[in-house]
């Protein structure tokens, strides 16, 4: 088993009054790891929110009829909370009455989908986003070694807890079953969704372009929708943690690109599977922009759990000077280029760098693929 970035971060809040909210896409793993830090505690219970019994209860928001639901534990998580109605005020609830359990949620969607959580818990939880495997995950439980033998694979197949491990059949049989309906029915529900093959093709258009700039009227033809519902679906996307995007970083110099976005897939082993491509990376035309999705990800894993607070855009000029990361936090800088290919030379433009003071290019290869994670 596989031991997680948040386990010790949970574990602190544990003692805390707090509600603590786990967010994370399906199967990464979030349930596995409540039911790991609840192993040792006879007080400690997992509810599923699926069940309809236990939804019932809950939403009846009977304080009596949760007690007895609760009944002797002291600690209890919710799991895919989300499908609660009215979840935030049930949680306040709980939180306000019910002094005596500590409550952990857990969600597929960032419970946003149905603006349920926001005002009711301010001020009274604790959130934390869960991903696939990450890197450091991966390297202190098999060793660096076994990363830098296994990389091919992870660019190809991902790294789902439950399917890095298997052999690439199984690997192909589990990504596919991920990548259909189940990835996404919690957007599947939501009201505004007319047609779910919309949302596949979506899915499809952007994981042919990772790396690329996006065009949102692009994708309304494409798609024939409107651009509004364009932006409605890539936003619940981001919400249910399947995809991200960065926005081009600027401060108005006169050639630099100011509202463009890139979009990004947080496992790799989605994205390929939605283009239905398991190829090898020896035989892959489109490896730099699989490693630049892999590099990206990773590095908003590696901030994410070390709680660096970093903004992360691309920059890119009309006349085609490019870098692939900028981060910014604290008020410095630093610049990342994903060379897959070694003997491809990258320089620091040197408009950027007179422009925001910056000295190095961090080129991120294969063999220097630990730096992401420090």
């Amino acid at each position: 088993m596989y031991k997680r970035e948040l386990e010790k971060q949970i574990e602190k809040c544990i003692p805390k009054k707090e509600v603590l909210i786990i967010y994370g896409t399906r199967q990464v793993g979030k349930t596995t790891l409540i039911n790991k830090i609840f192993d040792s505690n006879d007080k400690a219970v997992i509810l599923n929110c699926e069940i309809p019994a236990i939804a019932n209860i809950l939403e009846s928001k009977d304080l009596d009829s949760i007690k007895a639901l609760f009944s002797n534990n002291t600690i209890v998580a919710l799991d895919e909370a989300q499908k609660i109605d009215e979840i935030g005020s049930i949680l306040k609830l709980i939180y306000d009455e019910l002094k005596q359990y500590k409550i952990i949620a857990t969600g597929s969607s960032s419970f946003d989908l149905a603006n349920q959580i926001g005002e009711p818990l301010t001020g009274r939880n604790v959130k934390f986003i869960m991903y696939p495997l990450s890197l450091q995950e991966i390297s202190d439980t098999n060793g660096w070694l076994w990363v830098l033998n296994n990389l091919n694979n992870l660019l190809v197949f991902g790294a789902y807890p439950g399917i890095i491990d298997l052999d690439s059949d199984d690997k192909k049989i589990m990504l596919n079953q991920l990548s259909t309906d189940y990835l996404y029915k919690d957007i599947l529900v939501y009201e505004k969704i007319k047609s779910p093959s919309i949302i596949r093709k979506l899915l499809t258009a952007l994981a042919l372009q990772v790396g690329a700039q996006v065009s949102v009227n692009e994708l309304s033809n494409l798609l024939k929708i409107t651009r509004n519902i364009v932006e409605l679906y890539l936003d619940l996307l981001e919400k249910t943690f399947i995809i991200f995007h960065l926005v081009s970083y600027s401060t108005n110099l006169r050639n630099e690109i100011k509202k463009s976005k890139k979009y990004f897939f947080y496992d790799n082993g989605v994205l390929n599977a939605l283009i239905a491509n398991y190829s090898p990376v020896s035989a892959r035309k489109d490896i730099g922009a699989l490693w630049e999705n892999f590099c990206i990800s990773e590095r908003i894993k590696f901030n994410h759990y070390n709680s660096h607070f970093a903004n992360l855009y691309f920059w890119r000029t009309y006349d085609g000077a490019e870098i692939d990361l900028v981060e910014e936090q604290n008020g410095k800088i630093k610049a990342f280029e994903f060379k897959w290919n070694i003997k491809r030379k990258a320089k620091l433009p040197a408009s950027f760098a007179e422009k925001y003071g910056v000295e190095k290019l961090n080129i991120i290869t294969p063999q220097n693929a630990h730096e992401l994670i420090k």
